[in-house]
């Protein structure tokens, strides 16, 4: 597990890259290394969130959960420049890559905060948040992801809504049914190529 993205200190040879994010409002040029997520390109789930998802509030507490190197975290930022953005990860050359991101872009809203599997209490976090944005880690399996996003759902403050963005294919459908039975308000908010957005709300 250790040469994972999912890992707290990936193994993996350090190989530094940059992924370009181009979108239709915004250009960002973001520095990226091995072991972490999708370190070779803009991820398709990510540029789909990017794409799709609606526009941030224009204050406030907003969470990327996952942040990796911070591509969700940085359009936050762009988007809404009067908010505090939050990107957190497990995986401290994800935070490290992030952190060198939002500096780069000049993107002083940022705060990239590294948390462990067990989730927010232990970091110097907000108690709530009025968006999250996540393109969870699926691959850390069911009882892991659940336990996730409990613990970073529960702080979503009222009347806010998280999107995240899971490959159908990799149990999209079984994740909106999980999240409904643990009494969240979940439904496919849009879905393209294989890819599903759930709109999870308080």
């Amino acid at each position: 597990m250790s040469s994972q993205y999912f890992a707290e200190q990936p193994v993996a040879a350090h190989r530094q890259r940059t992924v370009h994010v181009v979108l239709n409002d915004l250009h960002l040029a973001l520095a990226t290394d091995s072991g972490v997520f999708s370190a070779g390109r803009l991820d398709p789930g990510t540029r789909f969130l990017l794409d799709a998802a609606p526009p941030p509030p224009p204050a406030g507490d907003l969470l990327d959960l996952g942040c990796g190197y911070g591509p969700l975290a940085l359009v936050l930022a762009k988007r809404a420049p009067a908010a505090q953005v939050w990107a957190t990860d497990v995986n401290v050359r994800a935070i490290q890559l992030c952190e060198r991101n939002a500096l780069a872009a000049g993107l002083a809203n940022v705060r990239c905060v590294a948390v462990d599997q067990a989730g927010p209490d232990a970091a110097p976090l907000p108690e709530s948040y009025d968006l999250i944005w996540s393109n969870p880690p699926i691959r850390i399996g069911k009882p892991g992801l659940h336990t996730l996003l409990a613990s970073w759902l529960g702080r979503l403050a009222p009347g806010a809504s998280a999107y995240l963005v899971v490959q159908r294919n990799l149990g999209s459908d079984s994740l909106q049914r999980w999240l409904e039975q643990a009494g969240w308000a979940a439904s496919r908010f849009a879905a393209r190529a294989g890819y599903r957005i759930l709109e999870v709300r308080r």
